[in-house]
This record gives C-alpha cells, structure tokens and sequence, in this order.
C-alpha cells in the first residue's frame, strides 16, 4: 500500500495549531524560530512574492547565518504553490547562474550577501524586501490554489563532484513520506538536535524537514568549525548530533572531548558519505555514550537511504534497507546478483521516488535509483561498499578500491585525513596516489611500509601528496578532479 502524503504546508499549519510555541529551529547566533513564527510569517512573504507562482520555479540564494530566512523564504514559495529551488550560496556564480538558467526561475530569492551576482532574466528580490508591508497582498486576496501532493515541491541540485550538477525534483509526497505519527515523533530522546551542514544540500534539507516533523529543536550554525560544533553540543546538551564525515575527522583531529562535554549525544548519525572504520571507531570513544550511526543515501534517492550502527564486527558495513526502502546489488543488464558478489547498488524507497528535472536519465527505473556505487551484500543483507563506479583504479589487470586504500590510510597515527585517486601510468593504464592531511611528516616510504601488512601490492600508492587540507565541495565530498590536477603539478 502506498503511504498517504500531505503538502509540505499543511505538515507546518497542523503541528503549528496543536504546538505553537515549540521551538522548530535555532541559530547560534541570530535567533529562533517557533512552529507559530514559522507559519505566520511564511504566510505574510508567500503574499508578498510575485503570483500566483503555479509550479513556477524560486531560486533560493541564502548564507548559514541566513538559516532563519531561508526557512521561512523555502515554506513561503511552496505555500504559493511554486517550486522552491535552494542554492549552495558558496557555489561560483557561473555554477550559480547555471543552474538557476536550467531550472527555468522565474525569481531570485536572496538574503544578507549571499548573491555574488545578479543573474540576468529573472526577478531579483532581497529577502527584507518581502518583508515590507507594502507588497505583502492583502487578507482579501484569494488564497493559493490547493497543493497537489504530487506536484514538485523542490528541485535540489547535486554537487557535481564529476560533471555540472543535475537538477533533482521532489514532489511535496516525497518530501512527506512516510508520514510522521505525532505522538511517535523521531529522536524523542533528545530535546535538540545539533547539526552543520549547509542551506542548498540534501543533508541541509533533512535537516529543515525534520525541524518540521521532529520531537526535538534543531540547532545549527552559520558556520561549522570543531570547535563551535562541540560547544554548541555542551550548550544545549543536545541528546542527538549529525556530521558528514569530514566533520567528524575534524572533530577528531582537533579533540575537542579533551575540552567539552559532550555525554549528552546518545546518537551520533553521519551521513553524505560512508565513514571510515577507523573513524567510526575512533568517534565512540570520543562520545563515550552515543551510538554510531552511519546513513547511506543519495540526493536521487532520498528518503530511500540503509542505517548501519556501528559494529566492531562488521567495521565496513553500510546496514540494511530502513523506514521501508528497499537495496538491491544489480548486473549490467539490471539483474540481482548473489550475496557476496559485486554490482551497481541500488535503492528504492517506499514511494513518491525523485527525477532529474528535465531530463531522462537511466539512473531512474521504475522506482529504482542507480546509486552509483559498486558494493555486495553479505548473506544476512548488509551493504559493504567497494567503491564509486567512476572512482574505481583500473591498473595493469587489477582493479583498486579507492575506499580500502583510504581506510587503510586512516589506520594510519600521522594520517588525520585521506583520499586516494588514480593518475595515469606509462605502463599500468593508472596508478594509485594518495593525498593526507598529516599530524607530522610522512614519507611516501612510510606510508607503503605502514599498508604493506594491509594491502596488496597493487593497491599500495605510488605518490603522495602531503596537503594541509583536502579539497572539499559544499557538502563535503572531496574533489578527486583537484586533486589529480595537484598531482599534475
């Protein structure tokens, strides 16, 4: 049976009627945001946007500091029955201007200095403008037509790690189901719930939806660093935190339990990316009582996505398909293969799946999503990944996991951080590089004696680069192609 879905509003008006005071979102810093402020004042800017939108698309440009804003810019659009479109706001404006011609925007949304600049075509409107009573339209007009629950909510764009990024569209039922029992509102065990990641992500907009459907506040910064994460952790002994897992390394690295309290969390979640064993095992002991979860899905995907607890004895998995979604390791041709062989991973989630906006692609298959990872299931169903498809090392007649290099090198006590790639080789096609952040000086030497006793020999790094940090986009992936080009130089 298919889940019932509402409109993303009417989630907001209902919860707002029966808890109006209740804290949805906090910024460190700039302020809060209750379930009442949140639905009057999205009302009054849906007014004051020009409309009716009718699936009309709204960029939505907004900085961290912003979060607020944003939050209220995001329900105003739907609420006038448009598409809102969030934009990474540290994306270069080409990057900017480009998806904001492809997505068709009718306007531009902006708060305090996040635009970089205008784009031509479409209306350009300040935030603060919207909030003038002079284009707020008056109680009389008529209201917005009736949301269709499977009409497009939002087009979120992928972070292009490989190639320019790809619009995503959601319908208002993606974005809803599973519905959310209001006395079974998830993590109830924490009364905030702390997180970092940036407007314009898939991570940023779970973040937004759960302080709609969630028991606890959510609580973000403009902006992450270790140790203003942390702070905010002891402040508001938040009981449930979540990170990519760059955030994490850098918890790690910069110690911060050594100076904050951090037994509140019980649930530590991260998401975005796989965690390195080392990492996940290393973060347990720096939250003496959370529980280590790692979340695994895609912007396609979405809500689709596998929950894997931290487990010693299966350090590398992934988990199993949760909250209804169902796995899947595929052939060539799109056929399962047996447990413990290798394929293209993919999710489906209960219902209401995602689209490229304006394209087709093969990614999508009736109700499947193409991950874009090879992996297997061991023989009780839990995921392992091996590696991205495009990031696998062909070298000589052996293919390299760039993922085991990089757990292997995280092992590692001088290694703080890591990512492997390849780089062309005369003889063998393409060689394996290694590039780390270290704690002191590394050797290329050390680093092939260090995994001599964990790898093979082919997977051992011809080249290394010893970097101050690792080249990252706005959601936290490494960017492999500035690498290669470090390489190069």
């Amino acid at each position: 049976m298919v889940p019932s879905a509402l409109p993303v509003p009417d989630l907001l008006s209902s919860r707002a009627a029966t808890e109006p005071e209740h804290q949805a979102l906090v910024v460190a810093g700039q302020g809060a945001l209750t379930l009442r402020e949140w639905d009057e004042r999205s009302t009054a800017v849906a007014r004051a946007l020009p409309g009716p939108l009718q699936g009309d698309r709204v960029a939505l440009v907004f900085g961290g500091r912003d979060w607020l804003d944003y939050a209220v810019s995001w329900m105003a659009v739907l609420k006038a029955g448009g598409v809102a479109v969030p934009l990474p706001d540290r994306a270069a404006p080409p990057e900017q201007a480009y998806m904001i011609g492809h997505c068709g925007a009718a306007a531009v949304v902006h708060g305090r200095d996040a635009l970089r600049e205008p784009p031509a075509g479409p209306a350009v409107i300040a935030f603060e403008e919207l909030l003038r009573p002079s284009r707020v339209r008056q109680e009389q007009a008529p209201p917005p037509p009736a949301i269709d629950p499977l009409s497009l909510a939002q087009i979120l764009y992928t972070s292009g790690t490989t190639g320019r990024p790809k619009g995503v569209a959601a319908t208002h039922a993606n974005l809803t189901s599973p519905p959310v029992h209001p006395k079974r509102r998830p993590f109830a065990h924490s009364r905030h719930m702390v997180h970092a990641f940036p407007i314009g992500t898939n991570a940023g907009q779970v973040m937004l939806l759960h302080a709609l459907t969630a028991a606890p506040t959510v609580v973000t910064l403009p902006m992450f660093t270790p140790s203003r994460f942390a702070a905010l952790i002891e402040t508001y002994a938040a009981g449930t935190c979540f990170v990519v897992p760059a955030m994490a390394i850098e918890l790690l690295n910069a110690h911060v339990q050594d100076r904050h309290d951090l037994s509140s969390v019980l649930l530590l979640g991260s998401a975005a990316a796989a965690l390195p064993p080392a990492v996940a095992a290393e973060l347990t002991g720096a939250f003496p009582n959370a529980t280590v979860a790692n979340y695994y899905t895609s912007t396609e995907a979405a809500p689709a996505q596998t929950i894997m607890i931290y487990d010693g004895d299966r350090p590398g998995s992934l988990g199993r398909a949760a909250g209804g979604s169902r796995l899947r390791i595929a052939g060539p041709a799109g056929d399962p293969v047996p447990a413990g062989k290798t394929g293209e991973v993919w999710l489906r989630a209960a219902a209401h799946p995602r689209a490229y906006y304006g394209e087709r692609d093969d990614a999508f298959q009736d109700g499947w999503v193409r991950m874009g990872d090879l992996g297997y299931l061991d023989d009780e169903g839990y995921l392992y990944l091996v590696d991205r498809d495009g990031d696998v090392i062909k070298s000589g007649a052996f293919k390299v996991s760039t993922l085991q290099v990089e757990a292997a090198l995280h092992e590692h006590p001088a290694v703080a951080d890591a990512s492997v790639f390849g780089v062309p080789h005369p003889v063998m096609g393409m060689a394996v590089a290694a590039a780390v952040v270290c704690r002191e000086p590394l050797a290329l030497s050390d680093v092939r004696s260090f995994l001599g006793g964990r790898l093979a020999g082919h997977e051992l790094p011809s080249k290394l680069l010893c970097l101050d940090v690792l080249p990252r986009n706005a959601a936290g992936k490494v960017i492999k192609r500035e690498l290669r080009r470090l390489a190069e130089e």
